[in-house]
């Protein structure tokens, strides 16, 4: 199973286990809304579990997928409180599958905003 088929099935299991596995230690996670890439494991699955639970519900979908050796680019959408959002997941996998970056892009502007605002209530209700 490669990196990306295992984060596919992360995102089918929603198995918080599964994701911590794919994470390398020193993963590193960019928002479309913190400024600065945030580093390591601990902080990379936190974000990557409160996005899931919060744009991961039954509308989401991936649209696209454009791949490299070690590496994918996949648009998604999804629906919430009525707002359309469109975004992509760049992910680079090292050569044993696990995530070493994760870079998170969304529109349009209000997107952006709500998923701000939900983001921050679910990474405060993790602490």
């Amino acid at each position: 199973m490669t990196g990306l088929d295992s984060w596919y099935a992360y995102m089918k299991s929603h198995d918080h286990t599964a994701l911590w596995d794919l994470l390398h230690p020193e993963a590193v996670f960019e928002s479309p809304v913190v400024h600065s890439p945030q580093r390591g494991r601990d902080i990379t699955f936190k974000y990557l579990a409160s996005a899931e639970k919060v744009l991961g519900g039954p509308g989401f979908t991936y649209v696209g997928e454009w791949t490299s050796a070690n590496g994918a680019v996949l648009e998604f959408k999804t629906m919430i409180d009525g707002i359309e959002i469109n975004g992509v997941d760049i992910i680079t996998f090292d050569s044993e599958g696990r995530i070493t970056h994760f870079k998170v892009m969304v529109r349009p502007l209000k997107a952006i905003n709500m998923l701000h605002r939900l983001m921050a209530e679910q990474l405060a209700a993790q602490s």
